[in-house]
């Protein structure tokens, strides 16, 4: 059963971790600030948002990540700045360069030095403050070389503007030489308990250069929350009934799967989200999982995750359980 209220104990129960080789401590569940835009979610309003922002840092999640381009007009940013402008000393805020939107509303990818430093200044006046604490390449641009880009980001620590610098969606050929122009802080992969690709080499090597991975999609856009059963019926507009994870055979087994998870989460009276978050905040190599949300309950349900730790026991179940639910086929990753 989930608790959407999280009391002073649980609070002391949390604690944080180094971000890479930083002088900056973060908590293990931090919020993604990419719902609160409603560019892909639906009922989405400033007045939840910003409750939502505000019920984050009250939980004890002081890691915010956004990026220029979450929101056609920056939403995001400015949405941060309204919400806890007053407590930014408190906060460690995260955003992102290198992705914008055309006039059409289609996606552009552009790693162009003046491109980062544009939209890097352009954030920062979004969000009301004088530095970015953690500032990520978005994605690699494919017509621009990712040294190029890196020597921008490096450029942009030196002007003050950005305290360090990250990679999201990267190879680790492109991280490797990224690092090698521009010494990386954090990584940001997507990472779940069905994706889990990056265990193979892109955390290895982070690890080794004691570089944090900051991962989205601990819940798999929701699917492993639990919340959605197994006749779920998506809502015209919802954009997560294009994926083959949410639907056919996949769908089956995910809700094979979940259907074990909620039997755990029943027993130790805990919402499958909280479990799903907890085994993943702490897998080897995991600094801090990015959970997405636009209501203060869903928030509050993910920092509950940070307040206990799974036995080995536990642990074993889950295992026995992916092991059963299988790989997902190539063609399901989201």
């Amino acid at each position: 059963m989930a608790r959407h209220v999280l009391s002073t104990s649980d609070q002391t129960l949390i604690h944080r971790k180094q971000l890479g080789l930083s002088d900056l401590e973060v908590s293990q569940v931090s919020m993604g600030c990419w719902p609160i835009t409603g560019m892909t979610s639906l009922d989405v309003n400033e007045h939840d948002s910003i409750a939502t922002l505000q019920a984050a840092a009250d939980a004890g999640i002081n890691f915010f990540d956004s990026a220029y381009c979450y929101g056609s007009e920056g939403e995001s940013e400015r949405l941060i700045a309204k919400a806890l402008g007053d407590r930014r000393e408190q906060l460690v805020i995260a955003s992102k360069g290198g992705i914008e939107w055309n006039r059409d509303g289609t996606r552009k990818i552009d790693g162009a030095p003046a491109t980062l430093k544009r939209q890097c200044k352009e954030s920062l006046q979004r969000l009301g403050t004088d530095r970015i604490d953690l500032y990520y390449l978005h994605a690699p641009d494919p017509l621009i070389p990712i040294e190029e880009s890196a020597i921008a980001m490096d450029e942009l620590i030196h002007e003050g503007l950005v305290r360090y610098t990250g990679a999201s969606n990267c190879t680790l050929s492109q991280l490797k030489t990224f690092h090698q122009h521009c010494s990386l802080t954090a990584i940001q992969p997507h990472y779940n308990m069905l994706q889990r690709e990056i265990e193979a080499d892109i955390l290895p090597w982070a690890k080794d250069n004691s570089i944090s991975a900051v991962t989205y999609w601990p819940l798999l856009k929701g699917l492993l929350a639990g919340h959605l059963p197994r006749d779920f019926v998506f809502r015209k507009g919802d954009g997560r009934a294009k994926y083959p994870m949410f639907q056919g055979p996949e769908w089956d087994r995910n809700q094979d799967f979940l259907d074990q998870l909620r039997a755990m989460a029943q027993e130790k009276n805990r919402s499958v989200a909280e479990i799903v978050i907890n085994w993943t905040i702490h897998q080897t190599g995991i600094t801090s999982a990015i959970c997405g949300a636009k209501r203060p309950y869903q928030i509050i349900e993910s920092a509950q995750a940070m307040t206990f730790r799974l036995s080995e026991s536990d642990l074993t179940r889950i295992k026995a359980a992916l092991k059963q639910r299988g790989t997902p086929e190539s063609s399901a990753a989201v």
